[in-house]
Formats: structure tokens, sequence, C-alpha cells
């Protein structure tokens, strides 16, 4: 009897079955699929436990999607890949193909090894590198030309799901699903491919139609929370798009979706700006260094009650609200004086969603130093922030319980009223005004070009 024809399919940001090309190319090309993931001791080792957490939850969804057949393997890529080969004959490793740097340079050493992958689809709808300035084929630098030229691109309709997988049944050594718990009193979105279409639907149903106005007010459930489900391919872009019409408030969703397709290509074409500043002159600016500031920004005890929520809504649900997530960067920033970086780094061992292009560019936005960023001088007022974006001040209640019985005129500064602080919150640790001042002065020094100690 001949042993049929196997194919591996290497899961890894795509941890889904509907409108997913490779597994479906994967399939196509064979008589039985080899499923695997393989547990990778570097990305688990620089991941934060709730973003662990989530990937446990979603390998064993897609375990169930899949008939329980796969295979979660612990080692290095180069020898899971050549052992699965060798036992069950497989001829390719199927992928999504990867850009960003740690991704694409681990398949880089994987096909050096001898090993072939074939590459089918990606985790965006049009992948990085393909949009480029018809002028000259350069990469765009500035994000409204870019959506221009995204749409003109276009992208595929959603790929099918498989009606039926057929895949061999790995041995009981060959399923290390882990167990990585969640830290006590967190609790983060449900995983997996169900659940992110669930959501879909539920956003579509009460939340799309107003998303031009509803996406930046923190106290109501006005965005997609998709993000995390985006992160890790249980869902993919192109299946949100193919059901966008052409009004307001949805292409105001879509033109977020482009967001993290620029990103995407920035981080693509400028691979080492996860760190470094995308314009370098940022770097020499006078930056503070980390002390008890930094600790109370980290624990949402500034004594702003918008950041505060926000800080404590990221280490209570792995997850933030946009419009928060560039008020506590632009109080990182601009009025404690301390570098994106060591913000991003928080958000990377917090977020569920965290991806490396979004929240290193997101900082940089903000920060003023990314490609096209909001102007270093736009500084948020974390006060009129709270204000214009939680006016009722639902969101700081429910993460600020010391400021729960706080009407909505007094909630936001509550230093101006006498109960204001009679359940222990926190005085503000800087004047806002104090320190926006002093971040224009040293914008105005990098912009002078006098020599600066960054350190200093």
């Amino acid at each position: 009897m001949s042993t049929p024809k196997r194919n591996i399919m290497w899961f890894r940001r795509d941890l889904r079955i509907g409108d997913n090309p490779a597994l479906l190319e994967a399939i196509k090309t064979s008589e039985e699929l080899v499923p695997v993931f393989i547990l990778d001791p570097t990305l688990i080792n620089a991941t934060g436990s709730k973003r662990l957490a989530y990937l446990g939850q979603s390998l064993r969804l897609l375990d169930e999607s899949l008939g329980n057949a796969l295979h979660v393997m612990v080692g290095d890529h180069v020898d899971v890949l050549r052992e699965l080969m060798q036992r069950y004959g497989a001829t390719s490793v199927h992928i999504s193909a990867e850009y960003e740097p740690y991704g694409a340079a681990r398949d880089e050493r994987v096909e050096a090894a001898g090993i072939p992958l074939v590459r089918t689809g990606s985790p965006y709808a049009v992948a990085p590198g393909r949009v480029v300035k018809p002028s000259d084929a350069t990469p765009y630098k500035v994000y409204t030309p870019f959506y221009r030229a995204w749409r003109v691109h276009d992208w595929r309709a959603p790929a099918a799901t498989p009606k039926k997988i057929s895949a061999v049944v790995p041995l009981e050594s060959d399923r290390n699903f882990p167990d990585w718990k969640l830290p006590e009193g967190v609790l983060i979105t449900a995983a997996g491919e169900k659940a992110a279409l669930k959501r879909w639907k539920f956003f579509q149903e009460n939340g799309l139609n107003n998303y031009d106005e509803g996406r930046n007010l923190a106290g109501i459930d006005g965005t997609s929370k998709l993000s995390a489900h985006l992160k890790w391919g249980e869902i993919h872009p192109r299946t949100l798009l193919a059901e966008l019409g052409e009004d307001k408030a949805h292409d105001t969703f879509r033109k977020e979706i482009a967001w993290r397709e620029f990103y995407a290509d920035v981080l693509f074409n400028n691979p080492n700006t996860d760190k470094e500043y995308y314009a370098p002159r940022f770097a020499q600016m006078r930056y503070d260094q980390p002390d008890a500031k930094f600790e109370a920004w980290k624990t949402g005890q500034t004594g702003f009650p918008f950041v505060d929520a926000a800080m404590r809504q990221l280490v209570h649900e792995g997850w933030m609200h946009n419009r928060t997530r560039m008020v506590v960067a632009s109080f990182l920033v601009k009025d404690l004086h301390l570098e994106w970086q060591l913000g991003a780094d928080f958000f990377m061992k917090h977020l569920v969603d965290f991806d490396v292009a979004s929240n290193a560019h997101g900082w940089q936005w903000t920060a003023g130093s990314g490609t096209d960023a909001s102007p270093y001088y736009r500084v948020f007022n974390p006060i009129e922030q709270g204000k214009r974006f939680d006016a009722e001040g639902d969101y700081i209640r429910k993460y600020v319980p010391e400021l729960a019985h706080l009407s909505a005129k007094e909630i936001h500064e509550p230093w101006l009223y006498a109960d204001g602080y009679s359940k222990g919150y926190a005085q503000p640790i800087v004047d806002h005004a104090v320190e926006r001042l002093e971040s224009l002065a040293r914008l105005k020094e990098i912009k002078a070009d006098k020599p600066q100690d960054p350190r200093a």
C-alpha cells in the first residue's frame, strides 16, 4: 500500500480554518495534512503572561477545528520540521508569508537549511512592499497617499473554508499544549476563530455604522475589539474588508485596517524602527531617566484620572482603548520626558493584541518621531481628553474605583473638590502645563541643532 502524499501546514499567525489560502493550498496538493504549531522559546520568553494565556486558548480551539490533529511541538524550527517531514514523508511545508523582522529571518533560516517553504497569502490584505509610489516605485512615508494607493491596489476576495480536512493523527508526545495561566484577577477577551467571527458580527450590528463617532468614546463599546483576533490570525482583514460599504463610518473602519497595513509596510522597509527612531534627530533630544514617576504611570497612579483608568485597563485586561493609547503615550513622552521605547516595551509585556509594527509606530506617531507622525508639539492634555472622550466619567469609574463617588463634573479634576481624595486617590505627579512647556523647550533644542547629550 502506497504512502499518501502529505504536506505540512505550519501555523504561526494564522490560527484559523476559514479564509486561509495557505491551508487551502496545502490541502489541495496533498492527500493528508500534517498541521503543526512550533512553540518558539525566543518568542515565548519575550511574551507577557496575558498573551501566552490567550495563545494557549487559541491553539486548543484551532486543534478542535482540525479534528484534534494539531501537532504542538517544542524545539528548533529546523529540527522539528525536518523530523516531521522524514516521519510522514512530507514533501513541502506550507506557510503564510511573514514580513516582520523576526519571522522573516526565521523563515530564511529554515529555507537555508534545505526545507522547502511554500508561501501563500500573508496576515495582510495587501502584503508589505507591494504598495509603492507609481512615480519611482519607492515606499510611501505618509499614510494618506498610502491609503489611496492601497485601495487602488485592492485585494483578493476571502478564501473559502475547507469542507473537509484529512489530517494525520499525531503521536501523544507531539501534543505539547501549553498550560499558561492568566495572572490573578486578569480577564482577557475570548480567543479563537469562532469568537472572532462572533465579535465581528456583534460589531457589525452594534458599532460599525456609528464607528466614525463611537470609536473615540472610551466609556462605550464602540470599537471592533478585533485586534487580538487579527494579531493571531483568527480572522483575516480581508474577511472584514469584504463586508464594508462606502459610507463614512465604514470608510473610517477601513482606514483603521489600512493603518495596520501601513505600519507593517513601514517596518518592512525600515526593519530597525521597532526599537530605533524613524526620525533619527529625536534620539538627540534630552530625556529623563525612568524613576518613581514611571512606576506611577505603569500602575495607574499618576493622579490624572483618564491616564490612570487606561493604564489599569491595560494591566487588568491586556487591552486598551485606542484613544487612551495615544493619551498615555503622550503623557509618558511629553509629561514625563521619557523615551517612547520604555512605553512600547511595557505595552509589549501586557497587550494581548501586541503587534510589533503597530506598537512601535503607534508610539512613534505620538512621540513625533515616526513616519507621518503627529507633530511633537501636539501635546495631549490628559484632563481635556478625559472630558471630551469620557464626558460622563464612566470609563474612569470602571477602572478607578477611588473616584467612583464623584460626579461627571468632578471626576476629571478631583483636586478641585473637597471629596476628591476621600477614597485615597493619588495626587498628580506632575503639573501638566509646566511639563508641556518643558517638552516644547526640548524640541526647540534639537530643532536648533544644538549638540545635546540625549541621556542628560
